[in-house]
């Protein structure tokens, strides 16, 4: 072989190598979701519930950062249904984001759509749930994103990781549940129990015998991945005589820091780690509601699951040792919430977006719509009368039913949306105070606000005390984003720019708006496409507490939203 021959030999051998070593570095995983009725008994009744697969919870998902998912969902329910990969950036791949009517038709019964995305720069817990109907209640896993192969984590690896989904359960079928409420214009009927992995635990009825177990061997350290996966509910979470090192939240790391308890809104992941450093025994973990509307219902029970140690001595014969039971916070108590989000910082040092280019000021909350003179009362339920609704800037957001928004943004659809969301709301008033019943009631609409590609955005996302003032868990479809500063009252821009972490503020895609009190958030609007930004209580949802950001193409493919899939579902 001639030296040029050699040498090409060579480079072609070293070409076929990178090609390896890159397939071999991000790889593509392939899955198939059925979703599908499945019997499930729980509180000692037995449901027709949907699920994915036949589980409940649905199957976790484990993948490196770097890699492809692809998955085809095959729907066997009666059910429209899309399924939404919650927080993963989908990086110009927005037509798999899932959210129903905004970046989708649904999957019709009898149909099937395959998503199919890439993790980019993404580490830690995030999950999957159906984003059509309140079909998330029993539609929904995990999403473990580990560090791309020969990395690890910048803290030392644990022994053990376990996901830890807290779920919401009825004792009926939850699209019943939604559309009784939906009907009456009242609020909708509260759940029967929460749980951990799909399991509501000993403290209810017909449940002991299937309470999740999660070992711990004295002196390891385990990983828990908590996801609050609940409908309608935050939770606090605690495990009996242990304080959690929290490490990461919505698949970005922390800089770490200690606590006795965590709190989640729906949406929100935190991964925290445990240590086998008590007595060998049986410790109660448990979740409970943490809830900041003063008077309205819920649900105020307890869901158990049991961390064991290995060599935890057995019972005497005959004798049932009871796990040792957690102190939990009081229901309203804003202080502990409030302490541990303040607690929460990247890292390191981060490049928070500067010579912001728009800067929205959006209140988030409730209304009341008077009965409309064509309802008799039946279906004015809410209070005096009226029919429960939330807006944005006073835009109580309106689902489209024949197309959805990126589809009709694409191929020029009129008459689907406008362009017109407000920036600021269109009358200012005093938010937290006692605010004016003649602002109680907004306009439907569906109104999008676009946002040209690379522009930097600021939100302050001001709670409001119409009705009923609570925390509200604000989610961002699409990105991920840095929270400067969240606190109490209205936001006053002369003395609250000062509270700004412009240094290391933690990255999530979840924020909580704290009760009759506001939310600062930054990001570079890169990722082209329709994204939804909405509460992550899904009653919320329903009536109108919702937004879509239409983020326009940049320059180039490589700024530009992807062609739509061929097999998108028909509208």
């Amino acid at each position: 072989m001639t030296a040029v021959g050699k040498t090409s030999f060579l480079l072609g051998a070293l070409l076929l190598f990178s090609v390896a070593v890159t397939l071999a570095d991000a790889k593509v995983y392939y899955h198939d979701f059925v979703v599908q009725a499945t019997k499930v008994k729980r509180l000692c009744t037995t449901h027709n519930t949907i699920t994915v697969n036949g589980q409940f919870p649905g199957p976790t998902l484990e993948v490196n950062d770097g890699d492809t998912l692809v998955v085809n969902v095959v729907n066997k329910a009666r059910y429209n249904v899309t399924i939404h990969w919650h927080g993963v950036r989908q990086v110009r791949s927005g037509w798999a984001d899932g959210p129903e009517f905004v970046t989708q038709c649904p999957i019709r019964p009898g149909g099937s759509y395959t998503y199919r995305f890439t993790i980019q720069g993404q580490v830690g817990t995030l999950w999957w749930h159906a984003h059509s109907s309140w079909l998330r209640a029993t539609v929904y896993g995990a999403l473990v994103i580990l560090p791309k192969e020969g990395t690890s984590y910048p803290f030392p690896k644990p022994k053990r990781e376990t996901p830890i989904l807290l779920g919401e359960w009825w004792d009926a079928n939850p699209i019943d549940v939604v559309r009784e409420a939906t009907r009456t214009g009242g609020a909708p009927n509260v759940s029967d129990a929460y749980t951990i992995n799909g399991q509501p635990g000993d403290l209810y009825n017909c449940s002991s015998k299937d309470t999740v177990i999660v070992p711990i061997d004295s002196g390891e350290t385990h990983l828990l991945r908590v996801i609050n996966a609940a409908l309608n509910q935050e939770l606090f979470f605690t495990v009996a005589n242990h304080r959690f090192t929290v490490v990461g939240a919505d698949a970005s790391y922390l800089k770490p820091f200690t606590t006795s308890v965590i709190m989640l809104g729906p949406g929100q992941t935190t991964d925290v780690l445990i240590s086998g450093d008590q007595p060998p025994a049986r410790y109660y973990m448990a979740a409970e509601p943490y809830q900041s509307a003063q008077g309205a219902p819920f649900d105020n029970t307890t869901t158990t699951a049991i961390l064991e140690y290995k060599s935890a001595p057995c019972p005497a014969k005959g004798i049932s040792s009871k796990p040792v039971m957690p102190t939990l916070p009081a229901f309203n108590d804003t202080a502990t919430v409030t302490a541990f989000i303040q607690s929460f910082r990247s890292p390191n040092k981060v490049d928070v977006p500067t010579d912001i280019d728009e800067n929205l000021f959006i209140t988030v909350g409730l209304g009341l719509f008077n009965c409309p003179k064509n309802f008799g009362s039946s279906r004015c339920q809410g209070p005096n009368g009226t029919r429960f609704t939330a807006s944005m800037n006073n835009v109580s957001f309106v689902l489209p039913s024949n197309v959805s928004i990126l589809q009709a943004y694409k191929q020029g659809v009129p008459g689907v949306f406008t362009t017109d969301f407000p920036a600021n709301p269109p009358v200012q008033f005093d938010y937290t105070g006692n605010v004016s019943r003649s602002l109680w009631q907004p306009v439907p609409g569906t109104k999008v606000y676009k946002l040209k590609y690379g522009s930097r955005v600021q939100i302050v996302l001001q709670g409001t005390n119409i009705q009923t003032a609570e925390n509200h868990p604000i989610h961002i479809h699409g990105y991920d984003f840095y929270i400067l500063a969240t606190g109490f009252g209205n936001f006053n821009p002369q003395k609250d720019t000062a509270k700004f972490n412009l240094v290391d503020p933690p990255m999530r895609n979840t924020v909580g708006v704290s009760v009759n009190g506001w939310a600062v958030i930054r990001f570079v609007a890169d990722n082209p496409g329709a994204w939804l930004m909405h509460c992550h209580l899904d009653v919320h949802i329903t009536w109108g507490l919702a937004v879509v950001f239409l983020v326009e193409n940049g320059v180039g493919e490589l700024q530009s939203l992807q062609p739509p899939p061929a097999d998108l579902p028909p509208c």
